[in-house]
């Protein structure tokens, strides 16, 4: 049998053409040997605009231009190389300074080797996309260099060499080819300019070692960097080296347990003796985690520093259930950590004299077991567990102040010293960071990354990234409330503004019926269309109109901004719409997911111009059930932008009697009876604490702080938006069944209502039946205090912290039984209203322009796995969009207070044995009350968990319990633990 294998020998390019062996194993278990045959190239150009030689023979684009070349004609020099070099970093020193590579002020003209790309994206896929960001940014001219397609610059694996050995010596070469390319390049050319030096950068000793021998130019990343200007803040961004902790002394004690082998997790986990979930700690006490795993309905609980193993808040772990002796019940104390671990000494290495567990701690959970041995239902013990393992570490970058207590050394000194930063996140543990700017960052609002948490540290080990002002600041405060919920702020890139309309605020609606603008559109722009609104909305997304039909029913209709026509599938201005996932409204600002031109203006659903719409249009009886619904692209021109106010006031007023408004009537009357059938259905009407912080015009200084009213216009814009999702929903998923863009909100287990259950039965003789949404629904409507009309919604906002969280998910990967909207009552649900503000709805647009053959679908929303990676990216961003709108609010509320002291109605809702949490409805805001904060001395507490009453003795002699009405004074103060202008309650009576 003839061999396939080719035959180089007669092949006059056989110098050209290399080989890769891989090895794999098959599903069978068999090894599978692969060759990869590489063909090698001259053409692969340096892109160094010095040289002429690469320019000639360079690859050309489409239009055949040739690509435009990266790397300055005179890049910077410094005192060792004055004439400039390019930088050729290692893969060590991308893992260990890719902050630094990141600084505007340093690390211009930067050679990527493919060698260095690929080991980064197999070492480390967060920072292989950051570098390939940095690749991508015209300002810093950083190049892809693919050396090992490059005939002089390939190398083979020497026999006995070490994968790392070999591409240690592919960088060498690449480094020398390098320096003698363009040394003969600029001679060929005849130029007399300088020849920029060649300088790798490696952290990797004989790698140095062997650069130096080879006569080529080598630093260390550090010794790189104290070359530069302000080199100071510079070096306080690398990573401290494992080097650097195997030097520390032998006396260095093991503190924390050792994690369980990779394969002792897998084994542990397949045979169910070992569960893997999401790390959790409680808000109110740092030394109790939980970890949520399938095979329990309730969350098993992780008690103390030396059970949760380092492990910190969102880890992806792997737990080991504790023996049932060692089961306890939840803390109904509130524990703190800046008052346990105050004062403590960041320069002291850990294992030399500290304990993984303090003394304060200790007595903290010794305190906890006793409440083990009641029989109540609050005190009864729960399983608890041990961490094993961590699958993933979900680390971020981390926003806090410096430790005053900790810096040590004198004002203006430049010397490297050890100091805690305290997280702005409660949940997170105190960063060890070694910084040189100790005297400038006190009194900051800075920025860190956690680099590595070992065994011997009972911190967290990280390193400084940058300063973000001063504490209390306006800027500061808001660049550290984006940066901790991860919002992507950054202003929009050139290749995305590069994707608007050229016409740019002057683009029309063409006026031409033949133009293609208007193939498969329907003209609406004779309908009485008006969109209804918050105060002061720019980018409007939604619009309606409701008219009587001759036989009696209503058409109605809801348009929704044509988002999709602007935004084309994968290119630059959608790749950053699907990161970003959603727009966030701060108090004093919006971050836009698109850029302002087509979210405020060109999608944006005006009055008094045309726009591009998609529109579902139905008839509905005058009892609002649906005979027919139809969905067509569409050009409109509303007539009126309302806000709410307004809406209500003209539909009230019975002087107006103009055909829009009839329209508006007919719309609000049926939205109740739409409102009734879902009610009917079981929806819940749940509720959450919201005020309107209303600011100064110019300044954006909090002015005052409002409860939000909701009118019936409000409602009314709900019911259609809701009806057009679920109408949408339905015609998506018929036609792409397995990878329709759907939104489900999962039944909460029973288990997650029973403490609610039993507080309203113990405090109130109230039933909550959690069976389903129905039962739900009718039994919190059964919840009500004559004396205290706001004890209801109270309770309802209690009850939504029950809920499970309703997520985005591709049709396939779920049973359609798992589809359901819980909250909504509904079997079917997708988001379709909001394309200007969320990705999802782009999505279910262009699934729905499909679906109804206006046009065919791209290629990326038929894949269900590349859905999946959508929608996983979609639901974080809109959980963290939510929860900045959150904290926004509650640092202007702050704001608003400061300096001010008033009185206000607040209602005890959560009861521990040293303190008790109270909302006060009027700001929208709950607060702690500790026995410390009642009178000096501290009073005595006795908590009787079966009842949720806290007594207390000594100083003060008081008697709270859960749902009690109070009156507390509010004032403003400055959180020490992290630094942040928190309100402060006292009570009062």
């Amino acid at each position: 049998m003839a061999s396939l294998k080719r035959s180089l020998e007669s092949d006059p390019h056989a110098s050209r053409i290399s080989s890769k062996i891989f090895v794999r194993s098959t599903r069978s278990g068999k090894v599978q040997k692969i060759v990869r045959e590489l063909y090698l190239r001259q053409d692969i150009p340096c892109s160094s605009k010095l040289c002429s030689v690469c320019l000639i023979n360079a690859p050309q684009d489409a239009d055949g231009n040739a690509v435009p070349f990266v790397l300055s004609e005179r890049p910077v020099g410094n005192k060792s190389f004055p004439k400039g070099h390019y930088l050729i970093p290692d893969t060590n020193a991308l893992l260990n300074g890719m902050d630094l590579f990141e600084q505007k002020s340093a690390f211009y003209d930067v050679i990527i080797l493919q060698t260095v790309l690929e080991e980064l994206k197999n070492r480390s896929l967060p920072l292989y996309n950051r570098l390939i960001a940095l690749t991508r940014s015209e300002e810093k001219h950083f190049y892809v260099f693919f050396n090992e397609f490059r005939l002089e610059t390939h190398i083979k694996r020497a026999e006995g060499e070490t994968i790392n050995d070999r591409n240690d010596r592919a960088i060498r070469m690449a480094a020398k080819w390098y320096g003698n390319h363009l040394q003969e390049a600029i001679q060929k050319a005849g130029r007399a300019v300088p020849c920029p030096a060649i300088l790798i950068l490696s952290d990797d000793k004989e790698n140095t070692r062997r650069a130096k021998a080879e006569k080529l130019s080598v630093a260390s990343l550090q010794d790189y960097v104290s070359g530069l200007q302000d080199a100071d803040r510079l070096l306080d961004m690398i990573i401290v080296s494992h080097r650097e902790r195997d030097a520390r002394s032998e006396a260095v004690s093991v503190l924390y347990p050792d994690h369980y082998s990779v394969s002792k997790l897998m084994t542990g986990t397949r045979a169910g003796t070992l569960h893997q979930g999401t790390f959790n700690v409680s808000q109110y006490n740092h030394l109790e985690g939980s970890v949520h795993v399938p095979a329990f309905d309730k969350s098993l609980l992780v008690l103390g520093r030396e059970n949760s193993n380092r492990a910190i808040q969102d880890d992806v772990v792997v737990v080991e259930v504790l023996p049932k002796t060692q089961w306890k019940a939840p803390s109904t104390k509130i524990v703190d950590a800046d008052t346990l671990n105050k004062d403590e000494n960041a320069d002291v290495e850990d294992g030399e004299q500290e304990a993984i567990v303090t003394e304060q701690e200790r007595r903290a959970l010794q305190e906890e077991v006793k409440k083990t041995q009641g029989g109540s239902k609050e005190g009864r013990p729960q399983p608890t567990a041990r961490v094993v393992g961590i699958i993933k570490r979900n680390w971020r970058q981390y926003v806090g102040h410096i430790d005053q207590s900790s810096s040590s050394v004198a004002k203006q000194s430049r010397k490297q010293q050890t100091v805690f930063l305290i997280p702005m996140d409660k949940r997170v543990p105190k960063i060890r960071i070694r910084t040189r700017q100790a005297d400038e960052l006190l009194g900051k609002r800075v920025l860190v990354a956690i680099d590595s948490w070992e065994q011997d540290s009972r911190y967290p080990v990280g390193h400084f990234i940058r300063s973000l002002g001063d504490l209390e600041s306006k800027g500061a405060e808001t660049e550290a409330l984006l940066l901790e919920y991860d919002v992507q702020y950054r202003p929009f890139p050139k290749g995305v503004l590069d994707c608007l309309p050229r016409e740019g605020h002057d683009w029309r609606v063409p006026p031409n019926l033949d133009d293609p603008g208007w193939q498969g559109r329907k003209d609406l722009r004779d309908l009485l269309i008006c969109s209804i609104d918050p105060v002061g909305c720019q980018d409007i997304d939604d619009a309606l109109h409701a008219r009587p039909l001759s036989n009696g029913n209503y058409e109605v209709g809801v348009h929704i901004a044509d988002v999709s026509h602007f935004v084309k599938p994968n290119n630059a201005m959608d790749s950053e719409a699907s990161i970003r996932g959603t727009t966030v409204y701060l108090v004093d600002k919006r971050i836009d997911m698109l850029p302002t031109l087509l979210g405020t203006d060109l999608c944006s659903l005006k009055p008094y111009v045309e726009r591009y719409a998609f529109s579902t249009i139905w008839e509905l009886t005058r009892a609002a059930e649906i005979v027919n619904v139809s969905f067509t692209k569409s050009v409109i021109r509303s007539r009126e932008a309302f806000s709410y106010e307004q809406a209500q006031l003209r539909i009230d007023d019975k002087a107006q009697n103009d055909e829009l408004t009839q329209g508006m009537r007919a719309l609000l009357v049926l939205s109740k009876m739409l409102k009734q059938k879902r009610m009917d259905a079981g929806a819940l009407n749940l509720a959450s604490p919201e005020v309107r912080v209303q600011t100064e015009s110019e300044t954006s200084d909090p002015a005052d702080v409002k409860t939000k009213e909701l009118l019936d216009t409000n409602s009314l814009v709900e019911e259609f938006m809701l009806l057009a999702n679920v109408s949408v929903a339905g015609k998506i998923y018929q036609s792409f069944p397995q990878t329709a863009m759907l939104r489900r909100h999962a039944a909460p287990p029973k288990s997650n209502f029973e403490e609610l259950a039993n507080q309203l039965k113990v405090k109130k003789g109230m039933e909550l039946r959690p069976e389903s949404s129905k039962s739900l629904a009718d039994s919190l409507d059964g919840c009500v205090d004559p004396n205290r009309p706001f004890f209801n919604t109270l309770v309802r906002i209690m009850a939504t912290r029950c809920m499970m969280s309703a997520e985005y998910f591709c049709s396939g990967t779920q049973s359609y039984s798992d589809f359901r909207h819980y909250g909504l009552a509904s079997e079917i649900y997708t988001h379709f209203t909001s394309p200007i503000r969320r990705y999802a709805d782009l999505v279910a647009h262009r699934q729905l322009a499909a679906a109804i053959g206006y046009e065919p679908l791209d290629a990326s929303l038929l894949s269900k796995g590349k859905l999946e990676g959508v929608c996983k990216n979609i639901n974080v961003r809109h959980r963290n969009a939510q929860m900045a709108g959150r904290a926004s609010i509650e640092y202007y509320v702050g704001q608003a207070l400061k300096g001010k002291v008033v009185e206000e109605e607040g209602f005890v809702m959560k009861v521990f044995s040293n303190g008790f949490v109270t909302f006060v409805p009027r700001f929208g805001i709950e607060g702690l009350i500790r026995l410390r904060d009642l009178g000096t001395p501290e009073p005595e507490g006795v908590f009787d968990a079966e009842e949720y009453v806290l007594r207390t003795t000594g100083s003060v002699n008081i008697q709270v319990e859960l749902f009690q009405k109070v009156i507390v004074r509010i004032s403003d103060v400055k959180e020490e633990s992290t630094g942040k202008r928190k309100v402060k309650l006292e009570l009062v009576g």
